[in-house]
């Protein structure tokens, strides 16, 4: 099934290629207008910034809670009943050192609050408080695709793994375009785009 989206294309493959050079477009702009550095750091509030920037263009529900359940795989993330309450409980969860961080992060990953575009807006989210908290961030570009994956899929029992790879993929390079935008490309690689590259859009 497509998703219902503003550019009115009901080819899943058409949608996919559109999808990822509209919002890798905005991804860019969010880095190069500086509105990067104005959004919320820590709160749902800022990942709905986030998605809603990349995309508003495609899709109607960009930034806004999910109400329909969703499930990845044989994983189920948090019912569309309890998730209003979930993204409350992840609002007021400490950020102050790194297993804090990378704990909230799984949560929020688990709360999966979009219908599509959880991951990608969700690892910007994550280096916004790296970088905040403690003045790193991640070069994606360090951690393979599989080993992510899997380690993100066994995060909700134990994030021993998650926290491993990221810890070891950490920079001071906290302000380098370079690095996030090679960053963006790793990101939709992990999701299955690699149409196009940052660079060329």
């Amino acid at each position: 099934m497509v998703l219902e989206n503003r550019l009115g294309l009901i080819n899943q493959v058409k949608l996919a290629k559109a999808e990822e050079k509209l919002s890798k477009q905005k991804a860019k702009k969010l880095y190069d207008s500086g509105k990067i550095d104005k959004i919320e750091v820590g709160t749902f509030k800022g990942l709905s910034e986030i998605h809603e920037f990349l995309f508003s263009e495609i899709y109607d529900f960009a930034g806004k809670i999910r109400t329909v359940n969703i499930v990845k795989g044989n994983f189920r993330f948090a019912p569309v009943v309890y998730l209003e309450h979930s993204l409350k409980y992840i609002d007021q969860m400490p950020q102050t050192s790194f297993e804090e961080v990378i704990k909230k992060y799984v949560e929020m990953n688990i709360a999966h609050p979009f219908r599509e575009g959880n991951g990608r807006s969700t690892r910007i989210w994550l280096n916004l408080i790296l970088k905040e908290e403690l003045q790193k961030v991640v070069d994606w570009n360090l951690i393979n695709k599989e080993d992510y994956l899997s380690a993100m899929k066994r995060s909700p029992i134990n994030d021993l793994e998650i926290r491993y790879l990221i810890s070891n993929a950490l920079t001071d390079k906290i302000d380098d375009r370079e690095l996030y935008m090679k960053g963006i490309d790793v990101s939709y690689f992990y999701e299955g785009y690699f149409e196009y590259t940052i660079d060329d859009l």
